[in-house]
């Protein structure tokens, strides 16, 4: 059953955070992300079902980096399925280009994780320090994403 803070952000999504899933059009690698605070991550279900995810990002060394809740539905679903796609997105998931076709894989080596943290920093300020540190202080396990240009 979907915890409560994603049943609320479940019904606050864009509507058009759907279309980008049929959108044929796409572009190689992750530069027109540059400049954005939000992208829309689509993870695919078993069934093929894909799911549009605004999430924080950071870029680093043409790849793109993401901080999860090791519980959450897309953690699972990249486990099972790793293709995924990428697209700007206001912070409900409204797409503002084209999307680009990943891989995504789950890590938590330390070093990694580094890297990905420093990645996600450079993106963002103060307000996702707040967030974040909030999330540490309920001790929720959070792992990282890394997808990878398709």
């Amino acid at each position: 059953m979907p915890s409560l803070p994603n049943r609320f952000y479940d019904r606050i999504r864009h509507p058009a955070a759907r279309s980008l899933v049929g959108e044929q059009r796409t572009v190689s690698g992750f530069d027109h992300l540059q400049g954005h605070k939000y992208c829309l991550l689509v993870t695919y279900k078993r069934s093929g079902e894909p799911v549009p995810t605004p999430v924080w990002f950071g870029l680093a060394d043409g790849k793109l980096y993401v901080r999860s809740d090791a519980n959450a539905a897309k953690v699972k679903r990249i486990r099972n399925d790793p293709r995924s796609r990428v697209a700007p997105c206001t912070s409900r998931g409204k797409p503002l280009g084209p999307p680009a076709e990943g891989r995504a894989r789950i890590f938590d080596q330390q070093s990694e994780r580094d890297m990905a943290e420093a990645a996600l920093r450079a993106n963002y300020g103060l307000g996702r320090r707040i967030y974040e540190g909030a999330s540490e202080a309920l001790g929720t396990k959070t792992v990282y994403l890394e997808v990878t240009p398709a």
